[in-house]
């Protein structure tokens, strides 16, 4: 191995689609955005856009840069499970810890990511989701069918997800709700006919109960789609929240972080159980990779970041994080190594740690 061929481990990624998409289809899958771009203009036209046909291209038997309609034509041409194939054995990924909570039914699953892949592959478990996918359940009853349901969807996980984020911000009061307020915010639900959770006192719940399974916690943190606030999804409002759990034992994972990636790394740096990434960041910003996965190596101790791609719908997007990855990794820290800043073997071993050492060492990946 060496700095610029870590082994990688993804450790928050999604799964993949399986069917053939149209134009329409594949670029409502390279933005964040929930609306189609203005007429007679491409999602393709962005960072992500030039980087995918720079970088994807070639996999698929193409030149570098490829027309954007060139590419989706051979994509067509290819088809789905063979685009798929290409894509992700090319992506040379270990193991995939693998979102199920968001169209997990509609994706290929972890299970499906590992054969087509050649790779490993696990679940991590989304906490809104088996709160949503509840039976039948009284107000009373809503917090121990929960920890038994938490349990059983767990059995086989490597850990869990929170989309409080999204849901509510991460300005929620840090403490574990009573047993009452529980009681009376399930009622409310209930009463309500069980919409998509957004109850603060009900999201704290399904934290703490994660906190409580012994499992690492992810948590969304930075830019997403716009169903959130990104000015509420700065992880520096989660520190009531990480002092209160920082004796439990379990590790938080704050995903993303981007734009507050530093504030991430401060955290990281500040709490023994907070560990950071920049996936996602990485894929959208392109060709200004390194300087992001720079900044996000400025404060976090090396034992404290992990790669990933937060890769949803498109293989090459799983393929494209982790080249952008090794190839910002390689130009940032073989600079420092030109200048003196590091060695060539703390640069190696820095690479191992966060490409997977430490996935492998918290989700105890064995």
């Amino acid at each position: 191995m060496n700095a610029a061929q870590p082994r990688l481990i993804d450790h928050h990624c999604h799964g993949v689609t399986a069917s053939d998409l149209d134009r329409v289809g594949f670029e409502a899958l390279v933005t964040e955005s929930d609306r189609p771009p203005p007429a007679g203009c491409s999602a393709l036209d962005s960072q992500l856009g030039f980087a995918l046909r720079r970088w994807c291209a070639p996999v698929l038997g193409l030149p570098r840069h490829a027309d954007g309609d060139d590419y989706l034509a051979r994509r067509r041409e290819l088809g789905a499970v063979a685009a798929n194939r290409l894509l992700l054995r090319a992506a040379e990924v270990d193991v995939y810890l693998v979102d199920t909570g968001f169209n997990g039914a509609k994706l290929l699953g972890p299970p499906e990511i590992a054969s087509v892949a050649g790779a490993a592959a696990h679940e991590i478990v989304r906490l809104e989701t088996v709160a949503e996918e509840l039976g039948e359940v009284t107000a009373e009853g809503f917090a121990e069918a929960y920890r038994e349901r938490l349990a059983g969807a767990t059995e086989r996980a490597v850990g869990v997800k929170s989309i409080v984020a999204y849901r509510h911000g991460l300005d929620f009061d840090p403490q574990r709700p009573t047993r009452r307020e529980v009681i009376e915010a399930a009622a409310r639900w209930l009463r309500d006919g069980r919409p998509r959770i957004t109850d603060q006192v009900l999201l704290r719940h399904l934290l703490w109960a994660g906190i409580d399974r012994g499992l690492p916690v992810q948590l969304h943190t930075g830019f997403g789609d716009p169903d959130l606030d990104l000015a509420r999804c700065d992880p520096a409002l989660l520190t009531g929240f990480l002092r209160a759990t920082q004796d439990r034992g379990v590790p938080v994972m704050l995903l993303h972080c981007y734009p507050f990636h530093r504030q991430a790394g401060f955290l990281a740096q500040a709490f023994p159980h907070v560990y950071v990434d920049v996936g996602l960041a990485l894929n959208y910003v392109g060709a200004r990779a390194e300087a992001v996965l720079a900044e996000s190596l400025e404060l976090a101790p090396f034992h404290k970041v992990l790669y990933s791609s937060d890769a949803y719908g498109l293989a090459e997007l799983h393929h494209l994080g982790a080249v952008l990855f090794r190839q910002a990794f390689a130009a940032v820290t073989g600079a420092w190594v030109r200048d003196g800043h590091w060695s060539a073997g703390d640069a190696v071993r820095a690479g191992e740690l966060i490409g997977s050492g430490n996935a492998r060492r918290v989700y105890g990946l064995n």
